[in-house]
């Protein structure tokens, strides 16, 4: 998906180095240099400069001389775009000017996890406009946006109707509508646009709210070719004379909103015919949130605002407790104590040493290291910006300067008074500017300097001592340059330069102040990265004191630097996993077992269970995961062949061991001691399972309440030696949750045996502490699924006990005869065993990788959606939602779909409403959801006709109506 943004021409050249992105993806330009074409010839001037850049590639690449071939649009694949308008002179928020706003840093919010220390406005509002795409209709090809808004949606996504114009709103109080673009729709037809209205008053409002709906634009609007092919034509002036000399000639200024936008809808402001026959769809943001980030004060109103969207103190991850909420400290060094006067404070990129003296509603940019006695008044902002050759530019400014007006108008403000009134006190006069300009923000006034004292001095007189003689006369003999000539000459380069310093020093601080700061909350992928890149030592180990999820971030943090030095990071990251099960085990250490024997000496216990599949949110049941973030699941349990494929027998044995069998593998071992009872984790091993689950049910000493000096003596006490069954009637590798499922049934049986008394959330819970055992990790929702009965969706809390709450789905799209037929389970042939992808998925949420939290946070989402097409009766909605599960799980493991299940996938996809294969993926079983019966019937001959080995087969799957059971002979 290609990005395309419209940036200050001084940016333009650094910006791929800056961001470090790629140029096949990224494209960047500059409206042309004084002239104003707005948000619509600005449209049209960045996609035609794009596509000369894609023609001029396309050339290169082709080798076809210029002059002799011109490449038409057709030529070159067309791309999915984003258009980013970002190139403002920023005169509401100087300290941002030089290097825009787009780019302005974000400090973390203190309640999210997964976030990086360097993100900035692009990086945060770019996933968005990414959802947005994806979802898009093929013919909405354009998404127009503006650089200096933070825009959040909470909920997912609704779908994208396929209409020529599309434009989210939000629903806002009518007095903040009055100062935006607002969509008005038919309160009958609310999702059709009636008209638009630029800024409209309260009282219009009003009179409208009777018959009309109105929605504020939040300026994300998508275009289909049509529309971007109109927009273009009325960018350009009406005889669309080009001169070769300006490529720009032929443009006239031409308004997104105000232009464009009033010439749609059903009624539309402006006549045009081409527009008005435009179809536009309006949409409300789901859960949208709106922070703009236009002006100084909104820099800081709306960072608030986003920091204290949450309260909850679990929710807040670190235990710093600023003195004022309204304080922001970031990428820089600061040495003077921070009070709650401090309101409306903001350091970035700078040094701010012991000598200085701070206020309220301040901005703090650019400052290098110094040694300055400085006192800045309230409302006093100071930004520094590096030129060429070792020099500086140094601009105060006030808080609500807005840089706008005649300098010699009384209401022209610089550093919160009247221009001529700083003047006056100074002792100057306006013919002492050289270069003077009526418009202030094209006046030369800062002074540029070549060494820090002189900027010390210079600035000292500008802000807070007019009387000092020194730096009137630092500020006379400077060559001064006004605030346009300021972003024009910055080197950003060095701004960045300095602030990757500062950032560096930081690192160490936050990591050895991790409990009041949000060290261990960020993307430690990133964090690994930018310790291996600054060369910094990794951090200690942290003390068992500590919280048990910061030491298990903090030791997979140290393999993966480790990793990343090229050195041994397995000690570290098997330290991590170890902790995992620490805190999933404790708790059954604790609260140990005493079995007793529960049988007559003939009888046998005979469980069983079904199978499940996870139709969606699959992935978020996950330790850790689901420890911080609670999961959502919906499963069914199905029994294959009209039987519960997973069985276990167990009756009591003569001797005094235990006798370990497994019908379908053919083998059998016999346990006489605790050692082998306990070498579960050996590889290979076809008991691991039985035997784990014996040791949970407390014939080991470390779960056993009573404690024996062998396990024959254990056994002599119980009365009896045991012998277990396993038949497993599933091929391994099945992704139906065939070693969870089969774990519980075991320890079912085994509570049954030996009077434990478990409840079926017990033996649950038992198989997630099992699977700990094992060292194969796993979540809670396959034994869930397999042995509670039925549809359900599952949801837990963030903790270390995870007990879901489960919520029973209606079984009407799975039994109803109308669509029994339509659900096909199709045996692939191919096997893939879920631990070494689980390991790496699992390492990556250790991490906190913001790219995998991102994923599980939309699967959460989706398994409720999920839940409501099923509770709807909503085939189509279901069959729908599964495919979208599929495409979840490849987002999150690339390797879940490999080229041989491709291939089968390929042959019956038109006749489905959506398939997956459950579990990890990668092979086993292939659910599919067909359109409706012929369609399976269809499926089923394609399939048979088309096996792709001689293993390939349907299997008949049907609701299992009571789950896990376990009876006696």
């Amino acid at each position: 998906m290609q990005k395309l943004l419209s940036l200050p021409p001084n940016l333009v050249s650094a910006f791929y180095e800056l961001e470090n992105v790629d140029r096949t993806e990224w494209f960047c330009t500059s409206d042309p240099v004084g002239m104003k074409l707005g948000s619509g010839g600005g449209t049209t001037w960045l996609l035609r400069e794009w596509q000369k850049e894609r023609d001029r590639k396309y050339l290169a690449e082709e080798r076809i001389p210029t002059e002799k071939c011109i490449p038409t649009e057709k030529s070159i694949p067309i791309e999915k775009r984003i258009l980013l308008h970002a190139g403002g002179q920023s005169r509401r928020l100087p300290g941002y000017a030089p290097s825009g706003k787009i780019l302005t840093p974000i400090p973390v919010f203190r309640w999210a996890r997964g976030q990086k220390l360097g993100q900035n406005l692009l990086s945060l509002q770019l996933p968005l406009y990414e959802k947005i795409m994806e979802r898009a209709p093929e013919r909405l090809r354009t998404l127009i946006a503006s650089g200096d808004v933070y825009i959040r949606a909470e909920k997912p996504l609704q779908e994208i109707p396929d209409a020529d114009v599309v434009c989210y709103g939000l629903w806002v109080d009518p007095l903040l509508a009055t100062h935006h673009g607002v969509f008005v729709s038919d309160r009958n037809r609310p999702e059709s646009l009636d008209f638009m209205l630029q800024k409209p008053s309260l009282e219009a409002l009003e009179n409208l709210s009777k018959t009309h709906l109105f929605l504020m634009d939040i300026g994300i609007w998508l275009l289909s070719d049509r529309a971007v092919d109109l927009l273009m034509k009325r960018s350009q002036k009406a005889d669309g004379a080009l001169d070769a000399d300006a490529p720009y000639s032929d443009l006239k200024y031409y308004d997104l909103y105000a232009d464009f936008g009033l010439s749609l809808g059903n009624h539309p402001r402006i006549e045009d015919e081409e527009l008005n026959s435009l179809s536009v769809a309006i949409l409300p943001l789901p859960g949208g949130e709106f922070y703009h980030y236009g002006t100084s004060r909104e820099l800081l109103s709306s960072t608030v605002t986003l920091q204290n969207k949450v309260y909850d103190q679990r929710r807040i991850m670190h235990r710093k407790l600023k003195p004022n909420p309204a304080i922001f400290v970031q990428n820089a060094e600061v040495h003077v104590p921070l009070a709650s006067k401090n309101d409306s404070l903001w350091i970035e990129n700078s040094f701010v040493g012991a000598s200085w003296r701070l206020g309220a509603r301040q901005i703090i940019t650019g400052v290098p290291k110094n040694d300055w006695m400085l006192t800045i008044p309230d409302g006093i902002c100071i930004d520094i910006v590096p030129l060429a050759d070792h020099r500086w530019a140094v601009r105060p400014y006030g808080f609500d300067d807005t840089f706008k007006g005649d300098i010699r108008d009384e209401k022209t403000l610089f550093l919160g008074m009247s221009f001529l009134e700083w003047l006056a006190e100074r002792g100057l006069v306006s013919e002492d500017i050289t270069g003077r300009k009526d418009d202030l923000q094209a006046a030369a006034i800062f002074p540029v300097v070549k060494d820090k004292e002189r900027m010390g001095t210079v600035l000292r007189w500008m802000v807070s001592e007019p009387g000092l003689t020194e730096g009137k006369a630092v500020w006379l003999e400077s060559h001064r340059l006004s605030a346009d000539e300021i972003s024009a000459q910055a080197d950003l380069r060095l701004l960045y330069a300095q602030r990757e310093s500062f950032c560096k020093g930081n690192w160490e601080v936050l990591a050895r102040n991790h409990a009041k700061s949000v060290f261990y909350q960020l993307d430690l992928m990133d964090v690994a990265g930018e310790f291996h890149k600054f060369g910094i030592d990794k951090p200690e180990v942290l003390p068992t004191d500590a919280p048990l999820m910061q030491r298990i971030h903090n030791r997979m943090l140290r393999a993966q630097i480790e990793k990343l030095d090229g050195r041994d990071f397995k000690a570290d990251e098997q330290a991590a996993f170890g902790l995992l099960r620490e805190g999933l085990l404790t708790d059954l250490y604790e609260r140990k077992s005493s079995p007793r024997l529960n049988v007559y000496s003939d009888q046998i216990v005979w469980g069983r269970s079904p199978v499940r599949i996870d139709m969606a949110g699959g992935w978020t049941d996950t330790p850790p995961y689901s420890l911080f973030a609670g999961g959502n699941v919906v499963n069914i349990a199905i029994e294959l062949n009209g039987q519960p494929p997973l069985q276990v027998y167990i009756k009591p044995c003569a001797e005094h061991r235990i006798v370990l069998r497994s019908i379908d593998m053919g083998a059998m071992e016999v346990v006489n001691t605790f050692e082998e009872l306990q070498s579960y984790c050996t590889i290979g091993s076809p008991f691991s399972i039985p035997k784990a689950a014996l040791a949970l049910a407390g014939f080991v000493p470390a779960f056993s309440e009573t404690v024996y000096p062998s396990l024959e003596k254990q056994l002599e006490a119980f009365g009896t030696g045991i012998e277990i069954t396993l038949l497993s009637a599933i091929p391994a590798g099945s992704g139906l949750g065939t070693s969870s499922i089969l774990a519980s049934t075991v320890l079912g049986s085994l509570s049954d045996f030996c009077g434990l008394m478990w409840d079926k959330n017990e033996i649950c819970r038992r198989t997630l502490a099992l699977e700990q055992l094992l060292t194969t990790g796993g979540g809670w929702q396959d034994q869930y699924g397999g042995v509670l009965q039925g549809i359900k969706l599952l949801q837990t809390e963030a903790g270390f006990a995870q007990q879901p709450l489960v919520r029973w789905l209606p079984e009407h799209l799975f039994a109803h005869p109308e669509y029994r037929d339509c659900h096909l389970l199709y045996y692939t042939g191919i096997t893939r065993t879920a631990k070494g992808i689980l390991a790496e998925i699992v390492r990556s949420i250790f991490l906190n990788s913001s790219l995998h939290l991102g994923l599980l946070e939309e699967m959460k989402a989706h398994a409720l959606d999920m839940a409501e097409a099923i509770q709807r009766n909503d085939f189509k909605g279901f069959g729908t939602l599964v495919g979208k599960t599929w495409m979840q799980k490849k987002a999150l493991d690339s390797g879940t779909n490999p080229p041989a299940v491709e291939d089968i996938i390929r042959q019956i996809k038109d006749y489905t409403l959506g398939y997956k294969l459950p579990g990890a993926g990668g092979g086993g079983y292939l659910y599919m959801v067909a359109k409706d019966p012929q369609a399976a019937l269809r499926i089923r001959e394609t399939l048979t006709q088309n096996a792709p080995n001689p293993r390939a087969r349907f299997v008949e799957m049907s609701l299992s109506d009571k789950g896990f059971q376990v009876s006696r002979s």
